[in-house]
């Protein structure tokens, strides 16, 4: 066999057993990363010896022997051999199970330990495709449109978390199985849909991850076929899955359900998942969320025609499933079937009662199905702005243009009776006057960073084509305390004269008269206590990123602002120093800042030192000092860094409120 060949062979053999080999380690060494490596090891042997002696008869057991032996000798080279065979014993004797059941139990118990409650949900995910998947982080970074090293980086923080945690190696029993089968069925939605419906990118779908759900929920259905939410959830994901080839048109545009061409859907998906929810109703029980997601699923794949379909019992089963899970989204989906049952009327009135939640602010769904029920109601012009809204919204390239062009075929309406368009030199919608604000010489560019958070929240959340006339205090008041409700009062009041400034240039009556000042407490100014900085460091889940500018901000004692505007150009990474505007060295810092700089770096030579998780949207182009050339990615604003600051330290302040960035700044 030719050696490309070979490594083909490999690579399927790996994605198919590598589950199985990594959960028979992790009962021998008790550590979910060790056991990993182990496994890797035994693959790059594969690597080096199938070429020359061909591939085994049983290529998952030669993985699996290879593995298992050089686990044994790091065990014993530990000096915890004997003890490892007793306990291993004691369990097989226990369990009283045959091997071939052992190898399944084992593939369960990596799933619930990869899917641990403990860890967070996008760690969960990323280590489940890795341990159960075989997915590489490169390959799972692309799935998500991610970094790679932001995805290596969330792994390693898993497995060091479950080592720290000592998260044991077993299966819940009793009342926590129900707990912690409920966080694996989540990952394993939430993989399916990330391929079903992409948040990102420019396609529609991403096959590969719907594969590897269906096939990560057929597994869990086979170990545990007694609960009915597993074969709910893989009814579910099956019929879902059978729709994959009438979803995109030939250009890859998407189609709606109801224009989907039925004769395209996969009936073999659809038998299986009719059977998959038979046995969830042979399990028994009062349904549960995702048993009645696959009914509304069936109920759409028994009707022979989109008229034919039953929205009226689809409707009912929303209203079921609001009760057990009554989150906004949930309420959305009813609200749809609603209108599709009773008139857009009902659905509209049911639809706008959840504009002001603030779970749903940047959920393209909500304007687009306001959309389509105001188009449905003949009012096209408050259609036609809310599909912008949906498209601004949407990171997902292929949606965005099929919003435009629902958009682009209603036409444009007339603004909002009484409205007054303003005089002077505003254009007259509002996207365009907030550009025109914010592109005035006389602001800075930090004034502009934090003027522009304020305004693109408003028009993401009135549109851009809302006649400026129609801009009123009241809406202004619904997008603030949607965005921003919660916030601390210092941020609220920021946002509050951000408004205030943006309606005095533009000669608009008072935006802000809805948005009452907030008293502000006494900040807290004071250094962190160095016992307190040293639990800081020692946290196990900041990114690289927020490790490296805060040990900087310590080190430098520098402003936050400075700090954030360094550029990748101005270090000397040597001297351990930054050039200042003047050419001073601004910044200098120690060695804790040292050690991370070239990592964090990643050998980008220009652009801003700290950058954002992803690219900006269309809507959100950066200016080209705040954009890195090499990455596509902008700078990370003052906002963001803050907030990330607060988040992380609130288990350590006492107060529970989270420290700013300034208490970093070392006492003198």
């Amino acid at each position: 066999m030719a050696v490309p060949d070979v490594h083909r062979t490999i690579d399927a053999v790996w994605k198919l057993e590598s589950a199985k080999i990594i959960a028979a380690l992790v009962r021998i060494v008790r550590d979910v990363g060790l056991a990993e490596e182990l496994a890797q090891d035994a693959l790059v042997a594969a690597l080096e010896q199938w070429p020359q002696s061909g591939v085994p008869d049983n290529p998952g057991a030669w993985l699996t022997a290879i593995a298992k032996r050089r686990a044994v000798d790091r065990v014993r080279r530990d000096g915890r051999l004997e003890q490892r065979q007793r306990q291993l014993a004691h369990e097989l004797r226990q369990s009283g199970e045959a091997e071939p059941e052992d190898d399944r139990d084992d593939v369960l118990r990596l799933m619930f330990v990869s899917c641990h409650p403990v860890l967070p949900t996008e760690a969960r995910v990323a280590l489940t495709l890795r341990l159960l998947g075989g997915l590489t982080a490169a390959e799972i970074a692309r799935a998500f449109l991610v970094p790679e090293p932001v995805v290596a980086r969330r792994i390693a923080a898993a497995k060091r978390t479950l080592a720290e945690q000592q998260v044991p190696f077993e299966l819940p029993t009793g009342e926590r199985l129900a707990d912690r089968l409920s966080s694996v069925l989540e990952v394993v939605y939430l993989v399916f849909n990330e391929g079903y419906s992409a948040t990102g990118g420019d396609d529609l779908m991403r096959p590969g991850l719907c594969l590897e759900a269906l096939r990560l929920g057929r597994l869990l259905a086979a170990a545990v076929p007694h609960e009915a939410e597993v074969h709910g959830l893989v009814a579910l994901m099956e019929i879902q899955a059978s729709r994959a080839a009438a979803r995109t048109g030939p250009s890859g545009e998407p189609v709606q359900l109801h224009e989907q061409n039925r004769g395209r859907w996969d009936q073999l998906l659809i038998r299986r998942g009719f059977t998959a929810m038979l046995r969830a109703r042979e399990c028994g029980g009062p349904p549960g969320p995702y048993v009645l997601q696959a009914a509304i699923a069936v109920c759409h794949a028994q009707a022979p025609t989109a008229e034919a379909t039953d929205w009226a019992q689809i409707a009912t089963l929303y209203a079921a499933l609001e009760r057990l899970l009554p989150t906004p989204v949930v309420r959305l989906n009813r609200a749809v079937a609603v209108g599709k049952a009773y008139g857009p009327q009902a659905g509209l009135d049911l639809a706008d009662g959840l504009t002001a939640d603030p779970a749903l602010r940047d959920y393209h769904l909500l304007p687009s199905v306001r959309g389509d029920l105001l188009e449905r109601l003949g009012r096209t012009g408050e259609a036609r702005l809310e599909f912008r809204r949906a498209a601004a919204l949407t990171r997902n390239a292929a949606e965005r243009a099929f919003l435009d062009r629902r958009a682009d075929a209603l036409p444009t309406g007339e603004p909002t009776a009484g409205a007054q368009v303003p005089a002077g030199p505003s254009p007259a919608l509002l996207g365009a006057t907030v550009r025109a604000f914010l592109d005035r010489d006389d602001l800075d560019a930090a004034t502009v960073r934090s003027y522009g958070q304020t305004l693109r929240r408003l028009r993401l959340g009135l549109g851009d084509e809302l006649p400026l006339g129609s801009v009123d205090a009241d809406r202004v008041a619904g997008v603030l305390a949607a965005a921003w409700g919660g916030a601390a009062p210092r941020t609220w009041n920021r946002h509050r004269a951000a408004v205030r400034s943006f309606a005095a240039w533009a000669g608009l009556d008072d935006l802000a008269a809805g948005l009452d000042r907030r008293p502000e407490p006494a900040g807290r100014t004071g250094a962190i206590a160095p016992e307190q900085l040293e639990r800081l460091w020692a946290l196990p889940g900041p990114s690289l990123r927020e490790r490296t500018l805060w040990r900087l901000l310590h080190e430098s004692a520098a402003p936050v602002r400075a700090v954030l505007a360094l550029d990748v150009q101005d270090l000397d990474l040597d001297d351990r120093g930054a050039c200042g505007d003047h050419g001073d060295r601004g910044v200098v810092w120690r060695s804790g800042t040292a050690r991370l700089l070239p990592e964090l770096l990643a050998g980008r030579t220009r652009g801003p030192l700290f950058l954002t998780d992803r690219r900006p949207g269309p809507g959100r182009t950066p200016a080209p000092a705040d954009l890195c050339p090499e990455t596509g990615r902008a700078r990370l604003s003052y906002e963001r860094a803050e907030h990330l600051f607060k988040l992380a330290t609130r288990p350590l302040d006492p107060a529970g409120e989270g420290w700013t960035l300034r208490m970093l700044k070392p006492r003198r």
